[in-house]
């Protein structure tokens, strides 16, 4: 079962196709190509995603990134038995636009059309890692405006632990970075400066650190921040930038750590995946595998080149779902999505 899957939800294009295993095998499926264009340098220019522009972009490569993964994979469209897409949470411009293709191959090709929730996909990425996870297993899900905890006991059976109240992790980087003046996207870029900087330099809060639920909270950090700012003046030297920007990255990880931690003593789970962009942050990683190791935790992350939106985490989700019996394709092109789409009704 080969299935192909197109991501278009912000502003990453990708197109990837899998193979599946038939019958009882439960083996992961495998990548066979995957392509993807980013949007950033697009977008630098206004420092944060504009949703028409997105849209727009999305409708130019869609289609070439099609034709790089069947070529790369050396088989024509013909031999794909499902058309997978990114169904939601996202941009409704950006969603449709991914959608409208599947829809046409699905109806050009006769071959069904299957509706992917965007987070689950990030959820599934680490079974496309050399070091694939096995159910059941913690996962942190800390992908662009949403922080989440879940309790994964198999592909559509996720149970929400906890999640962020008002500010996401990834929208703590992006807003710090663009206080301190960094380019977009801000999380990257505020890591990078962090490395020559001093965490201990200033004392920021741990929002929610110590409380009893495994929520998250990080507005008033970017507040902290900012209040740090207004006391370095109009125009900081780079050291106290260096140092507020490791300051920051430290809170964030501090209790992304502690909270994970948490949760498996809760659930008494001895493995945790991490996905999402921010599952990409050297330190978190750092930490991660530090505490992990000292308790006889596995962890599990994507490979680097798919933490952030892609398509083969799309084709993936999708594929695990047929593989697992719990989706079944759609036959017409219903051509719907769906911006807001909580994961536990996926």
């Amino acid at each position: 079962m080969r299935v192909l899957g197109i991501e278009s939800s912000c502003d990453e294009t990708g197109v990837a196709l899998v193979e599946g295993a038939d019958g009882a095998d439960d083996a992961p499926p495998r990548l066979l190509a995957h392509a993807l264009h980013s949007q950033v340098a697009m977008h630098e220019a206004y420092g944060g995603v504009v949703p028409e522009l997105a849209s727009r972009d999305h409708i130019r490569r869609l289609v070439p990134l099609v034709r790089q993964v069947m070529s790369e994979a050396q088989l024509a469209l013909a031999d794909v038995d499902v058309v997978a897409y990114t169904r939601g949470p996202g941009l409704a411009g950006a969603l449709l636009t991914g959608a409208a293709l599947a829809c046409a191959l699905g109806t050009a090709l006769g071959r069904p059309l299957l509706g992917v929730h965007h987070l689950e996909g990030h959820l599934l990425s680490p079974f496309l890692s050399a070091d694939p996870p096995r159910f059941p297993f913690v996962a942190l899900l800390v992908s662009g405006g949403h922080t989440q905890l879940m309790r994964v006991d198999g592909v559509g059976r996720y149970t929400l632990l906890g999640e962020t109240i008002d500010d996401a992790a990834g929208e703590a980087f992006d807003k710090t970075a663009k206080l301190l003046g960094l380019g977009y996207p801000g999380g990257p870029a505020l890591a990078r400066l962090a490395e020559f900087g001093d965490a201990s330099a200033f004392a920021l809060p741990r929002p929610l650190l110590h409380s009893a639920d495994l929520d998250f909270s990080f507005a008033g950090l970017k507040t902290a921040v900012l209040t740090q700012l207004r006391k370095l003046g109009d125009a900081p030297c780079e050291q106290p930038r260096a140092d507020l920007a490791a300051a920051t990255q430290a809170a964030i990880v501090d209790v992304l750590v502690a909270k994970s931690m948490r949760a498996l003593h809760a659930t008494g789970l001895k493995r945790l995946v991490v996905a999402g962009g921010v599952g990409a942050n050297r330190r978190l990683r750092a930490q991660l595998d530090a505490v992990c190791d000292a308790r006889g935790v596995r962890v599990h992350y994507p490979e680097l080149h798919l933490c952030t939106d892609n398509g083969a985490m799309i084709a993936l989700a999708a594929a695990m779902r047929l593989q697992a019996g719990i989706a079944a394709p759609q036959a017409d092109a219903a051509f719907d999505v769906r911006p807001r789409w909580p994961l536990d009704e996926a």
